[in-house]
């Protein structure tokens, strides 16, 4: 069987790499991507719809038809944003889109990268990570046929993925004669591996959730 899935924050480093996965595995026919700007990517299997405003996420509803589940990418820095403010673009919006998905197709897996180091409790010190652990608890407690809460540590990207953060870019150009040592920690995912275990999560009952890099790279390998 063969499945079809949307994609948010394609234009990042995590959503590129989970794309490419995508584009390049048997096991998904279709892949629609929601973005604010074009990718630059053309493929038989590829349609791209444009949407500057994600709060207005109704506006594109009858796109979302048939499609089995949803790798929710999106995301900003909360670096020199008020808890608000970073409320409205991180909880706001991903739940905005999961109510939407849940009316259309309840049946549907929903996958949400959130980050090392997330505060399920909501109550922590960390803004970013209350803000995250609100949005993983919504997701995971909304009633998709199954939902994962992807929690990244350090990332090393494959297939020319790169990040959209220059300094992080920088850095892994430092790694990269490390990187086969790298990607032997069970600590370490690649970008590849979160791709691959965003398509194993389709069709395995993965019993962990929350998944940390060691878990995101036994499912990916399941």
């Amino acid at each position: 069987m063969a499945f079809n899935v949307i994609i948010t924050g394609a234009s990042g480093m995590v959503g590129r790499g989970i794309l490419l996965e995508c584009l390049e595995s048997p096991e998904v026919a279709h892949v629609l991507v929601v973005n604010r700007s074009p990718l630059g990517i053309s493929h038989s299997k590829l349609r791209e719809v444009l949407l500057q405003d994600f709060q207005n996420v109704a506006s594109i509803a009858h796109e979302f038809g048939g499609y089995d589940a949803c790798f929710f990418a999106m995301g900003v820095s909360s670096v020199g944003m008020k808890e608000d403010a970073y409320t409205r673009i991180t909880f706001d919006v991903v739940v905005k889109f999961a109510d939407l998905l849940y009316g259309i197709n309840p049946n549907l897996v929903f996958n949400y990268v959130s980050g090392a180091g997330t505060d399920s409790t909501e109550r922590g010190a960390i803004m970013w990570a209350r803000v995250k652990g609100r949005t993983e608890n919504y997701v995971l407690r909304k009633g998709f046929r199954d939902a994962y809460a992807f929690r990244p540590g350090v990332i090393v990207p494959e297939k020319g993925v790169k990040s959209k953060t220059p300094l992080y870019n920088f850095l892994i150009v430092l790694a990269t004669p490390f990187f086969g040592l790298l990607k032997k920690s069970p600590s370490i995912t690649t970008t590849g591996k979160i791709g691959q275990a965003m398509i194993r999560s389709m069709y395995e009952d993965y019993p962990v959730k929350h998944l940390e890099a060691k878990d995101i790279n036994r499912l990916a390998t399941l």
